[in-house]
C-alpha cells in the first residue's frame, strides 16, 4: 500500500500584535503600522482595543492580551497611548512586549519643555468644536461632492483638482488629501470625449495651477476595470493602452504635473502632490 503521508510545510506563527488607547486607537495604530512595516516575513495579527479609559477595561485587556500570548505561544507586541496612570499600570501587567508611546516621547519633552504634560484622555482627538474640525469636514463634504467630475461649481474654492482616466486612483486619493490635510480636493476623469477634442474640459482651464494628473499602467488599469466590468471594452487592454497614451500625452501637451499612481501609496501619492503643488500642511 503506497504511503499516504504527505510532506507538510510548516507554516510560520503568527504573533498577535494590540494597538491599545483610551481614544480610538487611530495614532497608535499608525505608529504601529510604520514599525511594523520594517519586518519582512513575520505573521502578525493585529487587534485594536480603543476606549480603554478605566481600570475594569484595563483587566479585561489583559486577559485578552495573555490569553493570545497563550495561544501563539509567543508573548503578544502591545502599542499603548493610554495616558491614565492606574489604567496604564494594570495593563503593563500583561505579560507582553509593552511599548509606551507616551512614555517614550512625552517624558523627554516634559524635561525638555520644563513643564508637566496635560496627560488629558483623548486630546488629541477632543476637537470637534475646534477650527481644524470644521475644515476637515467642509473639505470632505467638497471633495464627495466634486468626486468624477459631478460638478464644475465652485471649483475656485479647490485646493487641487486630480485629473486622470477613470479607475487610477483620483478618488481614494481626494479623500485622503481631505481627511487627513483638510484640502478641498476635486477630481474629473479624462474620457474619449476629451481625448477627440484633444483638451482638457472647459471648466478646468481657468483652474490649471491647482491640476494634478494621475495615471496608471494599461495592464494595472485594465485588471481594476475587469474587476468591475469584466470581458467590457472599457476594461480590453487595447482601450486602457489607447486612454492612457492619450491622458499623458494631453498632461504633457498642457503642462500639468503628473506621477504613476502603479507602485505606489496613496500616502506616497498625496506627499508628491503637495510638494510639486507646494502645498504647505
Amino acid at each position: 500500500m503506497p504511503n499516504s503521508t504527505r510532506n507538510i510545510l510548516p507554516t510560520k506563527p503568527t504573533r498577535t500584535v494590540f494597538i491599545i488607547s483610551d481614544g480610538t486607537g487611530i495614532t497608535a495604530e499608525t505608529f504601529a503600522h510604520s514599525v511594523l512595516a520594517q519586518f519582512d516575513g513575520i505573521a502578525l495579527r493585529q487587534m485594536r482595543l480603543p476606549f480603554v479609559d478605566c481600570v475594569d477595561k484595563a483587566h479585561d485587556s489583559v486577559r485578552m492580551i495573555n490569553e493570545a500570548g497563550q495561544r501563539d505561544g509567543f508573548r503578544p507586541i502591545v502599542f499603548s497611548t493610554l495616558v491614565d496612570p492606574a489604567v496604564n499600570q494594570v495593563v503593563r501587567q500583561a505579560n507582553a512586549m509593552y511599548l509606551d508611546l507616551f512614555q517614550t516621547f512625552v517624558e523627554p519633552l516634559e524635561l525638555e519643555f520644563g513643564v508637566k504634560s496635560t496627560h488629558t484622555i483623548g486630546r488629541f482627538h477632543n476637537i470637534s468644536d475646534s477650527e481644524q474640525y470644521k475644515n476637515r469636514i467642509e473639505s470632505i463634504n467638497f471633495t464627495l461632492a466634486h468626486d468624477d467630475g459631478q460638478t464644475d461649481r465652485g471649483l475656485e474654492e479647490a485646493d487641487i483638482i486630480l485629473v486622470g482616466v477613470s479607475r487610477c486612483g483620483k478618488t481614494p486619493t481626494s479623500l485622503y488629501l481631505a481627511m487627513q490635510f483638510a484640502l478641498k480636493t476635486a477630481n474629473y476623469p479624462l474620457i474619449p470625449d476629451d481625448f477627440e477634442r484633444g483638451k482638457l474640459p472647459d471648466a478646468l482651464y481657468l483652474h490649471k495651477q491647482k491640476i494634478f494628473g494621475l495615471s496608471i499602467t494599461p495592464e494595472r488599469l485594465s485588471e481594476i476595470r475587469n474587476e468591475r466590468r469584466a470581458g467590457s471594452k472599457y476594461a480590453s487592454l487595447e482601450n486602457c493602452r489607447y486612454e492612457i497614451n492619450e491622458a499623458e500625452a494631453m498632461m504633457r501637451r498642457e503642462g500639468i504635473r503628473w506621477l504613476s499612481s502603479t507602485s505606489k501609496s496613496i500616502e506616497e501619492i498625496a506627499t508628491t502632490i503637495l510638494q510639486e503643488l507646494k502645498i504647505n500642511c
